[in-house]
């Protein structure tokens, strides 16, 4: 048995694996306010902006659970410089991307890195750290994702505005990313606990890849003009396709030896329920993120770097959120009151944001921000500690990456959803402005987003049609937000453990703890083991 890392070890081990999440999570976000910006330089539309999103968050989700069961079976440590070598080769030909095309590669190489941070940040810190004490170490990691992720905007907008310009949202990532592969080389030094033989499931690998690819392709071109409508010959391929594939998935990872997501992992009441929370939380963040950003910069006239600052109150609320709600968690070892208000603070606050419209007052939207961010750091790593209390530290990539898989899926299609549902509204409403200015619509496809080439009396037109759809895909994003309240409400109230690991039992099922240099057991109160109401 290992002697328990100190909290000074287990610091010094965090110092690299945070700085590389940090970078990977900030090219996620950086890129929001310049999107606007990206698009109308590469002659995009509102597709192409939605895709340039998708896409990183399509290659991280898919990628996650190989990340995650990677994680179980190689060098830890390996595996994150892998990943971060990685993401910088996306970030390198993102820069340099002439064409809609060659960055939207640029961003599914990009996240493919970001699936590797993600999974085995979460997956080393539950190896290292017992569920109970897991909850500041995930409040600081929280604190990293909450500055990353709400903070990018800013930083990105100041660039846009400046003389580097929107190639340097992704180049300003590269040198962040070299510190962060020095740092890991020096401060993590983990114990080599590799299986003797490895045995990878390649098949399930690629075919849960493509099942999920191909359910998001539906989603973001379905009900467009220029492609197929929701209920078509198109539409039935499309989704019949991804749904065999991943139901061929399930019967191939049920026989699998080593499979990518073990299904008696995905299975079990906690697991399955913070997978659904997860879900929506992936849908209400990713949502949030991308189209506030487009929302303060076309709908209200904003430049990058104010409509960065705006997201101010966001970064403030996912900060405290995470930070407080992780050393309350540690300090009394309950975990579900925070997670679950939460989930009600998500509702609220997307739910506000739901009334969003072209004059909306900006203090009150502000309020509304923060609840949201809140909401975030209360629930996202929460979640995923309530999932690794229930599992082993043999199976704690798998499991952690699972969770974190739903999380980018619901995302990846959140935005894919949301956007093409965005788009058919703002279609709806311009043609409605336009026409009451006695503007022919009939030949425009509205693909363009260089608001600001056009005339004075439609710029005015567009940005009111921008400003009054985004709150009609904020509330849909508040009712995905009610499910996870749900899901999170019937979570069973586990108390964490405080061993690394989940202690072996006796015959009569009673927890027992292994004591070192002793030839005997000491069982332990079972009463402390029994979920709570």
């Amino acid at each position: 048995m290992s002697t328990p890392m100190t909290h000074r070890q287990i610091l010094q081990a965090l110092i690299g694996l945070l700085a590389g999440l940090f970078t990977t999570l900030l090219s996620s976000t950086i890129v929001t306010t310049a999107l606007p910006t990206i698009i109308a330089d590469l002659d995009g539309s509102q597709t192409a902006f939605t895709w340039i999103v998708t896409s990183a968050l399509l290659a991280n989700a898919a990628s996650t659970p190989i990340w995650g069961k990677f994680a179980d079976l190689f060098n830890k440590k390996l595996m994150v410089q892998i990943a971060l070598i990685i993401f910088v080769i996306g970030s390198i030909i993102a820069g340099f991307a002439s064409n809609i095309t060659i960055m939207l590669v640029a961003r599914v190489i990009q996240g493919i890195g970001m699936g590797g941070l993600t999974a085995l940040v979460v997956a080393i810190i539950g190896s290292i750290v017992s569920p109970r004490e897991r909850g500041r170490y995930s409040g600081y990691m929280g604190a990293v994702m909450a500055v990353a992720m709400s903070g990018g905007p800013i930083l990105g907008g100041v660039i846009v505005d400046s003389p580097l310009g929107w190639r340097w949202t992704f180049f300003v990532c590269v040198p962040l990313a070299l510190v962060a592969l020095v740092l890991l080389q020096f401060t993590l030094h983990l114990e080599d606990s590799r299986p003797g033989s490895v045995s990878i499931d390649w098949l399930g690998a690629t075919l849960l890849t493509a099942g999920v690819s191909i359910l998001l392709i539906w989603v973001s071109f379905a009900g467009k003009a220029d492609y197929y409508a929701w209920f078509s010959l198109e539409s039935a391929l499309l989704v019949g396709g991804g749904i065999a594939l991943l139901a061929l998935t399930i019967y191939v990872e049920s026989r699998a030896k080593d499979p990518i997501i073990p299904l008696k992992i995905v299975t079990e009441r906690t697991t399955a329920l913070a997978i659904i929370a997860s879900v929506a939380v992936g849908i209400g963040l990713f949502g949030a993120l991308t189209f506030l950003g487009q929302y303060f910069q076309t709908a209200r006239g904003f430049s990058p770097t104010a409509a960065g600052l705006l997201t101010l109150p966001m970064v403030v609320g996912m900060l405290s959120g995470s930070i407080v709600s992780g050393q309350l968690i540690t300090r009394f070892g309950k975990w579900k009151p925070f997670v679950l208000g939460g989930s009600i603070l998500l509702v609220i606050g997307l739910g506000y944001l739901g009334t969003l419209d072209h004059e909306s007052p900006l203090v009150p939207v502000s309020i509304a921000m923060m609840v949201v961010g809140l909401g975030m750091g209360s629930l996202m790593q929460n979640l995923v500690l309530a999932v690794q209390n229930t599992v082993s530290v043999a199976n704690i990539g798998a499991a952690s990456s699972s969770v974190a898989f739903f999380r980018m899926f619901g995302g990846a299609v959140g935005v894919s959803v949301l956007g093409s549902i965005l788009a058919s509204r703002v279609a709806t409403l311009s043609h409605d402005g336009l026409e009451r200015l006695g503007i022919d619509t009939s030949g425009s496809s509205g693909g363009g987003l260089d608001v600001n080439a056009l005339p004075a009396p439609v710029q005015e037109v567009i940005r009111h049609a921008y400003g009054d759809a985004n709150g009609h895909i904020f509330l849909i994003a508040a009712g995905f937000a009610v499910v996870a309240a749900i899901a999170v409400a019937l979570l069973p109230n586990q108390p964490l453990r405080r061993t690394i690991d989940i202690e072996p039992e006796d015959k009569d099922g009673i927890p027992v703890t292994v004591v070192e240099g002793a030839n005997h057991v000491a069982p332990r109160d079972a009463d402390a083991l029994t979920p709570t109401k």
